[in-house]
C-alpha cells in the first residue's frame, strides 16, 4: 500500500506529461483557435455611420471588394498598439476597402480616439449592442478579418496586428 501511495505522484506527472507532449507536437497555436466563418459568406449585417447617422452600410455592399474588416474601441489599449499600422495597408494598398467597427464603445470616445489618433477606415460602422461582432464570433478586442471578392471570409486574426503578421499572414493573401 506504501508503494502505491509513494508511486501514484509519478504515474499523475507521467500522464500530464504524455498530453502536454501530445498537444506540442499537434502544432496547435492557442493564439490562434480555428474560425467556423472561414471560407464562408460574411454574416449578414447592417450598421450605421459612426459620423453620419443618416449613412448605412450593408454587408451585401462588398460585392466584387477586398474588405479589411476591424473591430476595434476607444478604451481597448491592443488596439491602439495595431492602429497605427492600417494607415500603412490603406496607403500600400489603395484597392483595399477597410471597414472598422466601433464595439460596444460610446460614440463620442470613438470620435474623439480617431480625431486624435487619425482615422485610417474607409467607413467606420457602430456596433453598439455587439451583436454584429457576435455574428462574426468576435472572442475580444481587436479582431481583424479579411474578405475576399466573393463576399467569403478568407483570413481571421485574433489580437492585435504586427508587421510580421501583416507582411506573412495578410499580404500574401491581397
Amino acid at each position: 500500500m506504501k508503494r502505491l501511495i509513494v508511486l501514484s505522484p509519478l504515474v499523475i506527472l507521467l500522464i500530464i506529461c504524455f498530453f502536454i507532449l501530445i498537444y506540442l507536437l499537434s502544432n496547435k497555436d492557442p493564439s490562434k483557435p480555428p474560425s467556423a466563418l472561414i471560407n464562408k459568406d460574411i454574416p449578414i449585417f447592417e450598421s450605421k455611420s459612426l459620423y453620419e447617422t443618416d449613412k448605412i452600410i450593408k454587408s451585401q455592399d462588398f460585392k466584387n471588394k477586398k474588405v479589411l474588416i476591424n473591430f476595434f474601441a476607444s478604451w481597448c489599449l491592443p488596439c491602439k498598439v495595431e492602429h497605427p499600422l492600417f494607415f500603412e495597408i490603406s496607403e500600400n494598398y489603395p484597392d483595399l476597402f477597410m471597414l472598422g467597427f466601433n464595439h460596444k464603445d460610446k460614440s463620442e470616445d470613438a470620435k474623439n480616439y480617431l480625431s486624435e489618433d487619425g482615422n485610417p477606415y474607409d467607413f467606420v460602422g457602430v456596433d453598439s449592442d455587439g451583436m454584429i461582432a457576435l455574428e462574426f464570433g468576435v472572442f475580444g478586442l481587436p479582431e481583424t478579418f479579411l474578405i475576399n471578392e466573393k463576399g467569403k471570409i478568407i483570413y481571421k486574426f485574433m489580437g492585435p496586428l504586427t508587421k510580421e503578421i501583416i507582411k506573412n499572414e495578410i499580404i500574401p493573401l491581397l
